[in-house]
This record gives C-alpha cells, sequence and structure tokens, in this order.
C-alpha cells in the first residue's frame, strides 16, 4: 500500500470511489501519456516498457515539436501519437487531458529516466479510490534517486516554499511521474505553459481538497547521447512566478495583508524616525508620505479580506459541483444496475 502521510485535506465526498458511465464488470481504462521534446533516443524503449507492464493500456505521445526522430520512433514502438505545436510542456499536458478519454491516467517524462515497473505503485491508490493524485516521488526517503546536485537543491528549495505559503509537506514537487483519477484530470483547470505545470498541479490539487499520495521511486540517469530541455534559471523563475501567482489567487489575505500590513508599518516607521531626528513632526514631507503608505496599506487589507472571501465562496461552489456529479455518476450507476438486473 502507498505511503499514506502526504495525504492533505481528504475532501467530504468521494469522488474516486464513484463509478463511472462504464458497466461495473468493465475493466477501468488506463491512458499513459508521455510529453516528448526530441526523445528519439529513448522514446521507443519507454513505450515498449510500458506496454510491458500495462498491456491493455492505451499509450499516447504527444509531440511537442521535436527536430529528431521522435514521432518516428514513437510510432514504430505502437504508440498513439499526437502533436501540440505550442511550444512548453504545459500546453503539452493542458492538450493531453483535454483530447484523451480515460478512467485513470499516467503521466511520465520520455526520457528513460523512470522506472516503468513502479506504475502499479501509482495505479493502486486511484483504482482503490484512496487518491485523486499519486506523485512518484524521487527524494522519498525509501528512495534511491540519481539526481544532480542542483536540480536536488531547486527541488528542496521549491518544497520550503511550499511548506511555508501553503502549510504542506510532501517530498517531491517537481516529479514528472504521476497518476490521476478522471475526475482531477477533467475538473482542474491549467493554464502554465512550461515547467511549471506539475507545481501548478500539486498546489491546485491542495488547495481544491484532491487527496494526494506519494509512492518512492529510484530516478535513473539519462542515457549518452540525451540531453535535459530545463534551463535552471528561466524555468526557475517560471515556477517562481507560479507560485507568486497561486498564492496571490488562493491565500489572498495573506498575500496582500502581508503587502498592507507592511506599507502601514512603513508609514508609521516613517514618522517615528522623523520626530527622532528633529524633535518635531513636520506636515510635509514625512507626514504626507506616512498617510499615503497607511492608507495604501490599509487598501491593500481591505483588497485582501474581500478576495478572500471570493475565494472561499468560490471552494463552496466548487464543492457543490463535485457534490452534484458524484450524484449523477451514482444515478446513472443505478440505472445500469437496474437494466442489467432486468
Amino acid at each position: 500500500m502507498a505511503n499514506r502521510s502526504p495525504k492533505i485535506d481528504e475532501p467530504n465526498t468521494n469522488i474516486a470511489t464513484i463509478a463511472s458511465v462504464h458497466s461495473v464488470d468493465q475493466p477501468r481504462r488506463i491512458a499513459v501519456l508521455i510529453p516528448c521534446y526530441n526523445e528519439g533516443l529513448t522514446i521507443a524503449h519507454v513505450v515498449r516498457q510500458f506496454r510491458a507492464q500495462l498491456p491493455a493500456a492505451d499509450i499516447y505521445v504527444f509531440d511537442n515539436n521535436s527536430t529528431d526522430s521522435t514521432v518516428v520512433e514513437a510510432e514504430a514502438a505502437g504508440a498513439i501519437v499526437a502533436r501540440e505545436t505550442r511550444q512548453g510542456k504545459g500546453y503539452v499536458v493542458q492538450s493531453m487531458f483535454q483530447q484523451v478519454d480515460a478512467d485513470v491516467y499516467v503521466i511520465v517524462d520520455g526520457d528513460g529516466t523512470y522506472p516503468a515497473s513502479e506504475v502499479h505503485k501509482l495505479l493502486a491508490p486511484v483504482l482503490e479510490g484512496d487518491a485523486d493524485m499519486v506523485i512518484g516521488s524521487r527524494l522519498h526517503s525509501h528512495s534511491q534517486s540519481q539526481f544532480h546536485p542542483l536540480n536536488r537543491f531547486g527541488n528542496r528549495l521549491f518544497l520550503r516554499i511550499l511548506s511555508g505559503s501553503f502549510k504542506v509537506k510532501i517530498t517531491d514537487l517537481l516529479s514528472g511521474y504521476r497518476a490521476f483519477s478522471r475526475s482531477f484530470v477533467k475538473s482542474v483547470p491549467l493554464f502554465g505553459g512550461g515547467f511549471e505545470t506539475e507545481t501548478e498541479l500539486t498546489i491546485k490539487a491542495l488547495q481544491r481538497g484532491y487527496r494526494i499520495v506519494e509512492v518512492p521511486v529510484d530516478l535513473g540517469v539519462r542515457p549518452e547521447g540525451s540531453f535535459s530541455k530545463i534551463r535552471i534559471g528561466h524555468d526557475g523563475f517560471r515556477i517562481l512566478n507560479m507560485f507568486l501567482a497561486l498564492f496571490r489567487d488562493y491565500k489572498p489575505l495573506t498575500f496582500f495583508g502581508a503587502v498592507g500590513l507592511f506599507l502601514v508599518l512603513l508609514g508609521v516607521l516613517a514618522v517615528v524616525l522623523e520626530f527622532f531626528q528633529i524633535g518635531v513632526l513636520r506636515p510635509l514631507p514625512a507626514a504626507l508620505l506616512a498617510a499615503v503608505l497607511v492608507i495604501a496599506g490599509l487598501l491593500g487589507i481591505t483588497i485582501g479580506l474581500v478576495l478572500h472571501t471570493n475565494v472561499r465562496r468560490s471552494q463552496e461552489l466548487d464543492h457543490q459541483l463535485r457534490v452534484l456529479m458524484d450524484e449523477m455518476r451514482y444515478q446513472i450507476k443505478q440505472e445500469l444496475e437496474k437494466k442489467r438486473s432486468e
């Protein structure tokens, strides 16, 4: 059974256990999704490995403007090949989630560094109804991953930011090896276009109350001649920007309240410093500056309060919609079982 310690904020409704519109006797449809950009050296091996582990699964390779033999190799290995012309992993993930229809989804990089043999550990919590997203953690205490030191440092840095901002603890924020329930894939909106998509997936899962489970996986090394597409500075900035945007969207009172409080304190400090320096408080310029800063700070706190209320209302609406969807699935299931028994 998967390690359940990272499970966060289990929702009141157990969407994963509600049967889909398919008959309860039919097997669950599994789709393996592989985003690719110039992975001609490894993609055929990755496809064949997952075919050996999941013979009944549909394996999709989404090519992102590769200039090498990625498409040819993927087709020769028996994958279903699709194309996404917008450059960036996030856009590929958006297209995969929109276009592919299945009951359970597995997403894995096409560079051959993630072990296909571990896919059953990722699938089990979703198939058993215990998780909506399962993360294959490369930094789990039971993992023996071959990590580049700079990548390990960056991952741990962003984990600290996540823990401090959203008060949650997971061990691998940026893993490209994950499994999802259908309800998660079809209901979580994604907007990030690049390598920040894993950050967006994780934070939105946490804030929307989906259940997250981590299982340890061992990250391997790329074969000789295969190169990482991550640009440390550029992609690191995009991940940090995604953090700030989602923190603003999901924690507006904390975000705007902190900015507002800082401005208020700055305004008060300006007055206090002038008074202690010259022994008198002049109307200009310090007092005027202080007044502007205090007003701006109070306005920021007010904006945070208003947006916080809106976020809470949207979360309640999202919960109600999910309950309604659950009830519809349950009614469909009951009708199908009734017809089968007649």
